[in-house]
Formats: structure tokens, sequence, C-alpha cells
């Protein structure tokens, strides 16, 4: 990438003028850095940081902020994701705890641990689950601690030696695969049937003695139900092996099915996916796990418990797998969550999974008339994995659609479908945008058709054009010099 594409937009660096200040900061007077600080933790030269006014940082920092692409400024389908609207009631909810510090005396915070407490008590509720940890960071986290759970339960029984596989479906997350490797598991992979959901005879061929797990999603990242759940739950725990629910795609049901009925034994829920929290951007998350009993004791400690009319951190279980997170979990995303379920209550939970359903039907119908083909066309849930008119690829479109003012969809996954693009509209977007985004999609595949050097073009409208994203993920540059100019 070429920088000195977009001079119109300069680094704050390439403001810099030697000498010119916004503020300038107190005389530190006889104070000895080295003496404070330690040699070893003073610099032998300043930091080479821009010379600029404060006019200069507000307008810089402030023509960023209207260059980015987020809920709060355009349609953001990115499927498997939920970037769905937050209600800016949950973040004066989550300010109101901001005195807390995690190391005062859990006698001075039991409002917080009470709210924790109910929190779980909500989520088990919501998955059909007996007993719930909210310390996870995220959906990832979530996943490991869930697998790891379910390995400490296999290895106190004594087969932790023999059952050293995990069976993950060809359209799974790829987290799947990648938490069941890290825990040490070899990972099968089953393929989807022509229907798009497991196939369930090969799967059954899989079970065994040396299986520990099977990592479902449901509905699965073809945004279908998987309707042979309970001939695949049952068929598993006949031979042992523990179901694990991946609960990225809850936002498709919550309120309507619970995973716990379908027969899993552990879920991960994603706060910052189903329950309002914002997701993405590099904020926090959080993953809560929940376990059916006979999991609950490898749960990681601490517990919030409520014994008598208090609230305490329980850490008297013995078989714990330990902590997985520093104190108690990402407590402001915890406080948006509680907020979100007690605003909607579960008559407002299950309207919005019906309208994200609604939603994502919609769409894709109005994509199929525009010359979209959906190769898995079933009564698909949430989201829906739709393809290009044949001769099309799925990332011209997704560039083209940035000079339109849109997020582009998940593209290439699942790895199943050639030229993938997910799509997941969520609830909270109104017909309308739902119609000005088909029909972006569908003007952007006419002119590529007529047109396909205009269409391998694209984008045109943005700071800079087509980037190596191969090089960009692998050999990421980080930190200005002048030289990389």
């Amino acid at each position: 990438m070429d920088r000195r594409e977009d001079r119109a937009f300069p680094l704050i660096f390439e403001r810099s003028q030697k000498g010119r200040r916004g503020v300038r900061p107190p005389s530190v007077g006889d104070v000895d850095p080295e003496a404070l600080f330690g040699r070893e933790n003073v610099r032998e030269s300043p930091p080479r940081l821009p010379e600029v006014d404060e006019l200069s940082v507000v307008r810089h920092y402030t023509l960023l902020s209207r260059r980015q692409i987020g809920v709060d400024t355009s349609f953001y389908p990115l499927g498997s994701c939920t970037m769905k609207y937050n209600p800016r009631v949950l973040e004066a909810a989550a300010a109101r705890f901001t005195a807390l510090h995690p190391y005062q005396d859990p006698e001075t915070a039991q409002g917080a641990l009470e709210l924790m407490y109910e929190l779980a008590e909500y989520l088990k509720a919501i998955t059909g689950m007996d007993e719930m940890t909210l310390q996870p960071a995220a959906g990832a986290h979530g996943e490991l601690t869930g697998i790891l759970v379910i390995r400490a339960y296999h290895e106190d029984r004594g087969e932790g030696d023999r059952r050293r596989v995990v069976l993950v479906p060809d359209s799974a997350h790829g987290s799947n695969p990648a938490t069941a490797s890290m825990a040490g598991f070899e990972v099968r992979e089953v393929p989807s049937g022509p229907d798009g959901e497991v196939d369930t005879e090969a799967l059954k061929r899989e079970l065994g003695p040396h299986v520990a797990a099977i990592m479902l999603t449901n509905p699965n990242t073809l945004g279908l139900f998987e309707k042979r759940i309970l001939e695949l739950t049952e068929a598993a725990h006949q031979a042992g092996v523990q179901l694990y629910y991946d609960g990225a795609n809850l936002n498709a049901i919550m309120g309507w099915v619970r995973p716990g009925d379908m027969g899993f034994d552990v879920v991960h829920l994603n706060l910052h996916k189903t329950f309002a929290t914002p997701h993405g951007g590099g904020g926090p998350g959080s993953g809560p796990v929940g376990v059916k009993a006979h999991l609950a004791p490898y749960l990681p400690v601490p517990l919030v418990r409520k014994r008598g009319s208090a609230y305490v951190l329980d850490e008297d279980l013995p078989k714990s797998i330990g902590r997985v997170r520093s104190f108690y979990g990402n407590f402001g995303v915890l406080v948006r969550a509680y907020a979100y379920i007690r605003l909607l209550g579960l008559f407002g939970l299950k309207r919005a999974a019906a309208l994200s359903v609604l939603n994502a039907r919609y769409l894709k119908a109005l994509l199929k008339a525009k010359g979209f083909r959906v190769p898995y066309d079933g009564p698909t849930m949430h989201e829906f994995v739709a393809q290009p008119p044949e001769g099309l690829r799925a990332l011209d479109l997704a560039k083209a659609l940035l000079d339109a003012g849109f997020h582009p969809p998940t593209i290439y996954f699942p790895l199943i479908v050639k030229e993938a693009m997910m799509i997941e509209p969520t609830e909270t977007e109104a017909k309308e945008t739902l119609e000005r985004f088909a029909e972006a999609l569908g003007e952007a595949a006419r002119k590529g058709l007529a047109n396909p050097g205009w269409l391998e073009g694209t984008p045109y409208t943005t700071p800079v054009r087509r980037l190596d994203e191969v090089r960009a993920n692998r050999r990421p540059v980080l930190r200005w010099t002048p030289e990389a100019e």
C-alpha cells in the first residue's frame, strides 16, 4: 500500500511542526527520573511524538472517527458476528459501576455480586444449563474453558488417555478445531450432508470410546437449524461423548429453544453478540460457560454463590480447572448483558430472535430476486450463505459495497461453499435498510456482469484502494517511521 494515495488525509505525524504545542506539561523540578523509575526504565532519547496544536489533534481524531464503518454509521451484516445496535441505556448502566475495584472486599461489593449471581441464573434459564461461570473473556475463551472442563471430566473418570478425539463439522467456526487442538485433542472433521446439516450417519460412524466431545453450532454456520439434533445427541451420549454447544448463533433461537433441552452438556455464550454489548473493535468481550450438573465440579473458580442474604465468591471446588481469567470476568460486559435481559424480558428476547430470522429471510429473498444463488436454501434462520451470480467473485462485490457505504458481509466462509457470502442482518435493522443493501449489491453485480473491469477496480472512493491483504495480515506495519514513506 502506498499511503500517499490519500494526501488529503495526512497522518498526525505529517501534521507535525517543530516547536508547535497544544499543551505543556508541568516541570518535574529536581526529580531524578533514574532514581524514581530505575535506570533500566528511562529512555536514552525522547520519543518521536508529533508536535501539533490542540485543534490539529481534534480534527485528526474527528476525521478518523468519520472514516470508520460500524453499526452506528452503517449496515454491518457480518455473518455469524451479530453486529447489531446496542441500546445506549446499557452504557449508562455499566457506568454506574465504574468506582468498583476488583481487589475490594466482596462484602463491600454486594450489589455487583448480586448482579453476577442473577445474570448467571438468567443465562442458565435461557440455555437450560445447571451451572454457569462468567469468567471467560470472549467466545473463543469460553470454548477453551468448556473443552477443558470436558477434558477434566474424562480424566476424573479415568478415560482421559483414551478419549483424545474431538469431532467438528466441516462447516464449523474456525475457532472450534483450534480450541480442541489447543486443549491437546486430535480433531476429526465430520462432513455436511446435501441439505447442509451434519451428516448424521457419518458422525455416528466416528463415535466410539476414543471420542471426548462433539462441537456443534445450532443453527449452523449456513444458517440452518440441525433438525436431527436429538438423534445426534442421543447417539453421542450412548457412546459416552460430551456435546459442546458453540453459542455464536444463539441470537436466532434465544427464548425459543434451549441447548440444554437439545442434549448439550456444555454451552458457551457470546454476550458481546447475543446480549447487546458492542462486538469487535478490540473491545472487551464475554464468553460465559454453562454446564450440566455432572460437569459443574470442574468449572473455573470462583463462582458467585448466595448464602443466606449475602453473596460470596466460592473457591471450594476441588476438581476445578482453576482460574481462566484474572478477577471475575469482564464485569462491564456482564452489566450490559444483565440490563439487556432485564430490559427485554422473555417476550422481548423471543421477539428479537424472531425478527432476526424474519430479516434474514426477507433479505435472502431480495438477493435471490437479483440473481444471487443460495446453495443450501432450506428454512434458514438468522443468517444465510449466498453466492454471487455466476462469473462474479465475492471479494469484488465486497469491495464494491464499500463505495456504496455498506460494510461487506463475511466472505469465503464457511469453506464448503465456493465464493461464499455469509450475511446476517440482525433484528435491529429496518426493512428499508435491507432493501437499500440488496439494491446496492444487486447493482454492483449488474454492473460487474456488464463490465468486469469496473468491478475488479472497486473500491474507488475509499482512502486506499485494494490492499495486499495477505501481506497486511502476515507482515503488518504497526509503527510509523519517516523512512516508510
